[in-house]
């Protein structure tokens, strides 16, 4: 990633390098999945059946292989209501209702690029979610701020926690493994066909494996969690960024790649990968009206 991350240097001007095109283009390929997913689900569909409808979608464009296999969360499932251990997190035959909220969170491996996106939806109107959603939207300015001043990732971490608090909000985000917000993802060897092991593609976790190994050597890790393996600078790289808001077992986030360089412009130190997704737009609309 080192050259990838180095390269951009006037996007509005240059546009992106072409291994950040590869990296846009699988994450403009899952979102992409995620609406034509959402715009197909029914009353009576189970989680299990989402996750399939999305695995089956990819795999016809050309997929096969994953950081992990597609999640879908329905109801109070997408605050993480009870949730105690890992395998809560796989599909279950919850069914969708009018009115229920849901989340889709797929990561694919597209021509050795990697992607981990999250999209949050409702079948039906559901004023709790919408309201959400627009909330995110100074996480992820609050994020990029933040990275862009190089301060530790924990203490960002922490100051997204004390806005989520400030918003009326739980952080739903620290359910998850180490509770992390984001991780670090790479490119992926191409291979035909690539195994899984609990969900997970077992080549992208012998790469995230390296890179906690090469991390811990040199004092950083890959995985963004409010503890102190996270009490570091940004690592220049991509990372996947899921800010995750729960509020009376009701859940939304967005999940997109954040690229960090060791430019010394501010701008080009981080950015968003692609501001052309459906929160974002979403973002534009409602400032607009």
């Amino acid at each position: 990633m080192a050259g990838a991350t180095k390269q951009r240097t006037a996007h509005d001007r240059a546009g992106l390098s072409a291994e950040l095109r590869g990296f846009r283009e699988v994450q403009r390929l899952a979102y992409e999945c995620a609406e034509t997913v959402a715009a197909q689900l029914r009353p009576g569909v189970t989680e299990r059946e989402a996750a399939r409808m999305q695995r089956d979608w990819l795999r016809e464009r050309g997929v096969r292989d994953w950081f992990h296999l597609p999640f879908a969360w329905f109801g109070d499932r997408t605050a993480f209501v009870n949730f105690k251990i890992p395998l809560q997190f796989f599909p279950t035959g919850r069914k969708l209702e009018p009115g229920m909220p849901f989340i889709l969170d797929m990561a694919p491996v597209y021509r050795g690029y990697a992607a981990d996106i999250g999209y949050s939806g409702s079948l039906g109107l559901h004023p709790v979610q919408d309201r959400l959603m627009s909330d995110l939207r100074p996480h992820r300015e609050l994020i990029l701020e933040q990275v862009r001043e190089r301060r530790p990732l924990r203490e960002i971490y922490e100051n997204v926690e004390r806005l989520m608090t400030r918003q009326g909000y739980a952080n739903r985000h620290r359910a998850y493994p180490f509770g992390v917000i984001a991780h670090k993802i790479d490119r992926v060897r191409e291979r035909r066909w690539s195994p899984t092991a609990f969900g997970f593609g077992t080549q992208s976790l012998r790469g995230l494996a390296a890179d906690a190994l090469h991390g811990h050597r040199e004092g950083w890790s890959p995985l963004w969690s409010p503890y102190r393996f996270s009490d570091h600078p940004p690592q220049p790289g991509l990372w996947a960024v899921e800010p995750h808001l729960g509020f009376r077992g009701t859940g939304a986030k967005f999940e997109e790649i954040l690229v960090v360089t060791d430019s010394r412009d501010p701008r080009e130190s981080a950015f968003w990968l692609d501001d052309d997704l459906p929160h974002v737009r979403r973002w534009a609309e409602e400032r607009a009206a």
